[in-house]
């Protein structure tokens, strides 16, 4: 009985002790972790004022104990409010990020807390980001840390000495997680740009594809040269003209650049060699696998998938099967017929597409040399805001809204990455930076525009003034 007595004071004590102890304890933890990544700061700062890349980082922790995490979003888009909900086995539990502030200073500390909620001992918890930027904005120091508040309770103030188990691996993971996925995303500046989402129209165009060395000389001679083409097919085929001249980028090569010049008509129906086709009726252009299969589509189904409902049979008679062109070495390609991107051929190098309405990420430049920069500060932002993008399967494109007569470097261009399961505006929307996307007049392009006699002439007589202005900048390489 003693003994049993001596436990029991034993346990008081000690009972006694943990309260004493624990009533000294702080109220309040903190810890925080920080590492070093070349990026620019600004990309840091939007990839967390939202929430849409945060399982490729931050919920890294959380995939490795629960492959089948489910992630929500809800709220704004960006910026405080934007809130990202988790449902997790039992081991993760479910839990909840609020974005509370956010603040960016580029010259010095950029600031973004998150408000947590989930299973962790405590209450008002809270991640606070801290970008601060070195070497001229090449390096950015990045320190994430965690902060939680006891109160009176005893069993959670002795729960801060375990912090630097889950709240820590979090962390570090996703601070290394946040590392890796930034080396996927082209470090440039888009600063300057004044971005915005957009819904494009579907379009008949004609185009052309070709190549060029990367030079500002070669790729305006290829232009020329394509765009001669599509006139004399506009010419023959009875149409105009009714918007900017386009380009449609395949591939930025070290040395080459491969694209198409396009030119939107002003009618998605064409007669060829007599027979009529409606381009709104083509095939959709073949995937990577459809393209390495071979063509197994009658002729007849073929040709009447590109030939007007009032003249299907007659159209389809004789065309070939999708994906061949349908010619000979000698002749070439068949007019009628389709290539093997689903193309319509008009003629051996001119082609007439339907181009698909679609989502797409564009801001305005000024000067023929940045595009390309441009069109990398697009998926740059596009990466640092989680809007997806597909270049295979949806190329960039630029169009040039100024007259010809233009100086390379006065040249107003319109550049567009198309993207999917973007939100309807971007920040610079928002906030009243980004204006809407203007509706051009298509008359100005087919020359029905009032004086456009006049200003066509008055471009004629200024052209070989605006090319020995632009011809020093035209003598540099793109970067």
């Amino acid at each position: 009985m003693t003994r049993v007595l001596e436990f029991v004071v034993a346990l008081i004590i000690v009972f006694v002790l943990a309260v004493i102890v624990g009533l000294f304890l702080p109220s309040h933890a903190h810890i925080e972790r920080s590492i070093e990544i070349s990026h620019n700061p600004q990309h840091i700062y939007d990839v967390l004022n939202n929430f849409r890349r945060f399982g490729d980082y931050g919920g890294g922790a959380l995939q490795a104990l629960d492959p089948q995490v489910k992630y929500t979003m809800s709220g704004a888009a960006y910026g405080p409010g934007a809130t990202l909900t988790w449902q997790g086995n039992d081991t993760i539990g479910d839990g909840k990020l609020v974005n509370k502030s956010g603040n960016i200073d580029l010259a010095g500390n950029s600031t973004v807390t998150w408000d947590l909620t989930n299973d962790w001992h405590g209450e008002n918890k809270t991640f606070t980001f801290t970008v601060t930027p070195s070497h001229g904005q090449r390096v950015s120091t990045v320190t994430w840390g965690y902060d939680v508040d006891y109160g009176w309770n005893l069993i959670d103030r002795y729960s801060r000495l375990w912090i630097h188990g889950d709240p820590a691996t979090m962390i570090q993971y996703g601070l290394d997680s946040l590392q890796n996925m930034l080396a996927g995303i082209p470090n440039v500046d888009y600063g300057k740009l004044e971005p915005g989402l957009y819904r494009t129209n579907a379009t008949p165009m004609l185009l052309v594809s070709t190549k060029a060395t990367r030079t500002l000389d070669d790729i305006d001679t290829a232009k020329t040269a394509a765009l001669k083409q599509i006139e004399a097919a506009m010419a023959k085929l009875g149409v105009k003209a009714a918007g900017p001249t386009t380009t449609i980028t395949t591939e930025w090569g070290d040395t080459t650049y491969t694209f198409d010049l396009a030119v939107p008509i002003d009618s998605t129906t064409l007669t060829i060699d007599g027979k009529p086709y409606d381009l709104t009726k083509l095939p959709p252009p073949p995937t990577a696998g459809q393209q390495a299969a071979p063509a197994s589509t009658s002729a007849a189904s073929a040709g009447s998938a590109a030939g007007t409902s009032s003249a299907a049979d007659a159209s389809s008679a004789g065309a070939p099967a999708s994906g061949s062109s349908a010619g000979n070495e000698e002749n070439g390609p068949a007019p009628g017929s389709l290539d093997k991107k689903n193309q319509l051929i008009v003629n051996a190098n001119v082609r007439a597409v339907m181009f698909p309405a679609r989502e797409v990420l564009q801001a305005t430049w000024t000067g023929e040399a940045g595009i390309p920069l441009v069109r990398m500060a697009l998926k740059a932002y596009a990466g640092t805001h989680g809007y997806q993008y597909d270049e295979n399967a949806n190329r960039l494109y630029d169009q040039l809204t100024s007259p010809a007569a233009v100086p390379d470097s006065d040249q107003v261009y319109r550049v567009f990455l198309p993207v999917m399961n973007a939100p309807a505006q971007t920040p610079e929307q928002i906030s009243g930076r980004a204006k809407p996307l203007e509706a051009l007049d298509p008359a100005i392009w087919s020359g029905e525009a009032k004086g456009a006699d006049n200003a066509d002439k008055s471009a004629n007589e200024k052209k070989p003034e605006a090319r020995k202005r632009s011809a020093p900048a035209k003598k540099r390489h793109r970067r």
